[in-house]
């Protein structure tokens, strides 16, 4: 991509984030969902593309454990707010006083999380997520959530995928298989300490929830909508993988930022 600039940060515990640079305006954190990368997840459907071309600074991470980024297959390298903590450091290294953020799936938990606890956060995007994935915490006691993540681990880690029951485990499985994801790592990932649950109410950023309609992982985003003080909605086609790609969901991401953390007109 024209423009594009790599780099990476080593964080606090060692392990090194790798992070694509693009354009240049307001700046937008874009965390991608798990099993993907900043380039499935954000360059290939244009998302990357449209909004440097609106006039943003563009940075496109590649969390801990995909990507480009470190992969530690140790469980406690990815516990509570691990990523999280990764994205105010980044913040910090970028020398940041506002961003706006969009997160996606794991990172539109990622985002729910700064923009209840980061007060740089300008406004936010939770694209593919749902109030069962944000109260991932409160849900696992429970045990039935618990035993769902589990499942995903260990399909992850079967020498055979033939063997796996769990639909959506093995929908993970495939679509990490696809990807070329590490899946010892993406195990690890979801044997980890759960993240602490989203203060919703603490939410005080413009946010826009924006899922597919087909998105049977994150059910009816409305709920989670109605539970962020002042969220708008915005549903656009597709399942949970393919809501990205539908050209709607780049227009509704556009649309909602450039309501809410507008561009500065070029000096005449």
């Amino acid at each position: 991509m024209p423009g594009k600039r790599t780099e990476r940060l080593v964080t606090r515990d060692g392990v090194e984030l790798v992070f694509d640079l693009v354009g240049e305006g307001p700046t937008v954190l874009l965390h991608h969902g798990f099993a993907a990368d900043a380039r499935i997840n954000w360059e290939q459907p244009g998302i990357v593309a449209a909004l440097a071309e609106r006039g943003r600074r563009v940075v496109a991470l590649d969390a801990r454990g995909h990507g480009r980024s470190g992969k530690p297959h140790d469980p406690a390298a990815y516990g509570g707010p691990a990523m999280v903590e990764d994205c105010r450091e980044l913040l910090d290294h970028l020398g940041l006083e506002a961003v706006d953020v969009v997160g996606y799936s794991m990172g539109g938990r990622v985002a729910a999380l700064l923009a209840a606890r980061e007060p740089r956060v300008r406004c936010a995007v939770l694209g593919g997520v749902s109030r069962r994935l944000l109260d991932r915490a409160g849900a696992d006691q429970d045990g039935a959530s618990g035993t769902w993540f589990t499942a995903i681990a260990d399909a992850l880690e079967a020498e055979d995928p033939a063997t796996v029951a769990d639909p959506v485990a093995r929908g993970f499985r495939a679509f990490a298989e696809r990807t070329g994801a590490d899946r010892h790592a993406l195990a690890a990932i979801q044997r980890a300490a759960p993240p602490p649950p989203v203060d919703l109410g603490a939410i005080r950023c413009p946010v826009l929830v924006l899922a597919g309609d087909r998105d049977e992982l994150v059910g009816d985003p409305a709920v989670l909508a109605r539970a962020v003080p002042g969220a708008e909605l915005a549903v656009v086609q597709g399942d949970h993988l393919g809501a990205v790609l539908d050209p709607a969901f780049t227009a509704a991401i556009l649309a909602f930022l450039d309501r809410h953390s507008p561009v500065a007109e070029p000096a005449r």
